[in-house]
């Protein structure tokens, strides 16, 4: 499941980095594990990377988080100068060690170590037609599916060779659909790649003459590496003992339109990271002033539901002029294991990751601005404890329009039925979460404070506006495709 079922949140996909320096001076492993750990935020079920000394790849994958499976020892075992690496929430294939990327194999063309982003919205169909000639997966993940179509290549080239590489790459990415940013890597080239419609980000950076391929500008900053730019949709960047290489793998749809996931402006991505050209906190911030605009209240103070919420309540405050406070503090230990809690327990629900502050709260009529609203449970359950600390009104505002339809592009969504927006007006959703009053931001508003035409976007989890076509069977409602 890839949204928390405990704090109704949806969940980060997952994360990628990379790193090229062979020939040069760094510990290429050491910087991935660096890289994965700001990047952390995207995934929290598994971690591995595999790095290569220029003649093997050596692996290594756990699940949990970073920190703890990557201690000194094993870091010692991924010898050389370049590396890949890949945090992971389970978006297709369950949540088990065999499904941690990266995925590495050996096969006729050499050795392949792979990590993807995203979701192959055709995957279920390639599989079943790769079993059907032969092939044997090891994993339930979609990921499995290029590195199979990539093994069942045919090329003019020389296996080993970047040409057979590239080749192979290219026969697999021209029968996928969906979304996908790549790293690969084999004993001679690390490579990036994006889909057409650019729904997950990819960066590149520049570390002491040496490349970086990573999901976010944040993984760069931490390793004091130089951002140079995003991996365009449809491009593949190669990078290797002869330099930087790129070429346009795929021209996107339409020139008018492509797919970037506006909810990672929203939530998925760090505020402090660049997305898209855009400062993510900046823009975060703009969209809590134009909720401040579209959906005034009356109130003495306007706190955030930590830590997502942050930038937009601070937005939202210099607006208005309501006065700013962390009226809820957030608990940053509750790991993965309480997403499942013992029975015992689980009645504690939110009180074990959010507290209120009493003395700051009580008497006071609050304006709570939160990113989004999944369910509703998690809102209810805010407001009850603001009311219990002694709030006299609660005034939940969300800095983005109302979540009411499913992704397949890399978050998995709870389905149509379970997303409460899909059939309940927003007064029917302020009555259940028990809000005085319940305030969205607009779509057009949205598309106004991050300054930007909504044809460069996909806000299929809004709108319901799907860019690529998925079996039907995955869907809980009828499809609308955009330029069908």
């Amino acid at each position: 499941m890839g949204y928390d079922a405990a704090f109704d949140k949806l969940k980060d996909e997952c994360g990628v980095f990379g790193i090229w320096a062979l020939g040069g001076d760094l510990d290429a492993a050491n910087f991935t594990y660096l890289g994965l750990h700001a990047l952390q935020h995207r995934g929290q079920e598994s971690a591995g990377i595999v790095a290569t000394d220029g003649k093997t790849l050596h692996v290594h994958r756990g699940m949990g988080l970073v920190a703890d499976i990557f201690t000194a020892p094993v870091l010692e075992t991924l010898k050389g100068g370049a590396a890949i690496g890949h945090v992971r929430y389970s978006t297709a294939g369950a949540s088990h060690l065999k499904n941690a990327q990266p995925i590495a194999i050996q096969y006729s063309g050499g050795a392949l170590a792979l990590a993807h982003n995203g979701n192959l919205v055709n995957a279920e169909q390639l599989r079943n037609d790769l079993e059907a000639a032969g092939s044997i997966f090891q994993t339930t993940s979609d990921t499995e599916v290029l590195v199979h179509l990539m093994a069942r290549a045919r090329t003019e080239y020389r296996p080993g060779t970047r040409e057979h590489l590239l080749a192979a790459l290219r026969q697999a990415l021209g029968k996928v659909q969906g979304a996908y940013s790549l790293v690969l890597l084999t004993e001679k080239a690390l490579v990036g790649v994006r889909d057409p419609m650019g729904f997950r980000p990819l960066v590149i950076g520049r570390l002491k003459g040496s490349y970086v391929l990573a999901s976010e500008t944040t993984a760069l900053d931490l390793i004091e590496a130089e951002y140079i730019r995003e991996v365009e949709p449809g491009e593949l960047v190669v990078i290797d003992e002869t330099g930087f290489h790129t070429e346009r793998l795929f021209t996107t749809p339409s020139p008018e339109r492509s797919g970037r996931c506006v909810f990672e402006h929203i939530y998925f991505a760090r505020p402090d990271s660049v997305l898209f050209g855009k400062s993510v906190y900046a823009t975060r911030a703009a969209f809590g002033a134009r909720l401040a605009a579209e959906q005034p209240a009356e109130a003495d103070m306007v706190i955030p539901v930590p830590d997502s919420g942050v930038p937009a309540a601070i937005g939202y405050s210099k607006a208005s002029g309501i006065p700013f406070a962390m009226g809820l503090v957030r608990s940053h230990y509750v790991g993965r294991t309480f997403i499942e809690p013992a029975q015992s327990i689980r009645h504690f629900g939110v009180k074990l990751k959010l507290n209120a502050v009493k003395d700051m709260l009580k008497g006071k009529r609050l304006v709570v601005v939160d990113d989004s609203v999944v369910r509703g449970t998690t809102s209810r359950k805010i407001v009850k404890m603001l009311r219990n600390a002694g709030a006299t009104e609660v005034h939940m505002r969300i800095s983005s329009p109302p979540t009411a339809w499913p992704c397949y592009y890399g978050i998995d969504t709870p389905n149509r039925q379970e997303l409460i927006a899909s059939s309940h007006s927003v007064e029917e959703i302020a009555r259940y979460i028990t809000a005085d009053t319940l305030g969205y931001l607009s779509p057009d508003g949205l598309y106004a404070a991050l300054g930007e035409d909504r044809s460069r976007y996909c806000d299929a989890c809004f709108s319901g506006d799907y860019l690529i076509e998925f079996p039907k069977s995955k869907s809980q409602a009828p499809l609308r495709l955009v330029g069908a």
